[in-house]
């Protein structure tokens, strides 16, 4: 499967990864990404930027290394009504958004939930992606975020980091496997993503194409295999490739 990107990694404004945004775009470039996305852990994450972090990416190259760089945020899902914690007016001025449910940033609660915290947020049009929905302390109904995520146009996220032996997430892979069958039977897209922490797993999609074939599932719903499908669930890469499409050439070229 060619895989052109990776959108969903973090570098040391994170307060828990080890590398610098130079040194995760430069890995990279190194192994052959021809897009790559940088996005912090939003404010409710202990320890990680600060709010004026975000406000500032505008001073970012959005060329590093010889491709295309993009710089997001991982937001926390922080309330059972789909809340994030980075305003709307903040989050227009990201290149993309990702929102995700942490543990530490939301109360207990049950199947019911959860799963209206990833509906309202997915109904939310400045959300792109929903990050990791794979993790069996934050149980979710699978049908209910398919529907929803092919209803709002949004993408569904398979995380190689909660497929790692080392992940603190519980029973993702078989959670993924109820995920993409529900995909399949909405023609839900999703994207594939390490959520790397250390520049060692920039583009370390391994574990999520294994799964994906194991599944059988359709090449045609994964966006990392084209920008023009990318394009079309993330408006501001829709914006790049017209005005600037030699930059995404230069990268295949290299």
């Amino acid at each position: 499967m060619i895989d052109l990107l990776d959108l969903h990694t973090h570098s040391i404004a994170s307060g828990h990864a080890y590398n610098t945004l130079y040194e995760m775009a430069r890995s990279a470039s190194e192994k052959g990404l021809r897009l790559y996305g940088c996005s912090e852990h939003a404010p409710a994450m202990p320890g990680t930027c600060h709010l004026y972090y975000f406000s500032n990416l505008k001073v970012v190259p959005r060329i590093l290394y010889g491709i295309p760089v993009m710089m997001g945020a991982e937001l926390n899902i922080t309330d059972f009504e789909g809340s994030v914690d980075l305003d709307d007016k903040m989050i227009r001025k990201l290149d993309y958004a990702i929102a995700s449910i942490h543990i530490q940033c939301i109360a207990r609660g049950t199947i019911s939930d959860y799963t209206r915290a990833y509906v309202k947020a997915i109904e939310n049009p400045d959300i792109q992606i929903i990050g990791h929905p794979d993790d069996s302390r934050l149980p979710v109904d699978y049908d209910t975020l398919a529907a929803a995520a092919k209803e709002h146009h949004t993408l569904l996220e398979v995380n190689t980091s909660s497929l790692s032996s080392v992940s603190v997430r519980v029973g993702a892979r078989e959670n993924y496997e109820k995920m993409l069958e529900r995909c399949i039977h909405y023609g839900t897209s999703i994207i594939i993503n390490s959520d790397a922490h250390v520049e060692a797993d920039v583009g370390n999609h391994r574990a999520a194409h294994e799964l994906l074939n194991a599944t059988d599932f359709p090449e045609e719903l994964v966006v990392n295999t084209s920008f023009e499908k990318a394009a079309a669930f993330l408006p501001k890469l829709k914006e790049r490739l017209l005005k600037e499409p030699e930059a995404f050439l230069q990268g295949a070229q290299r």
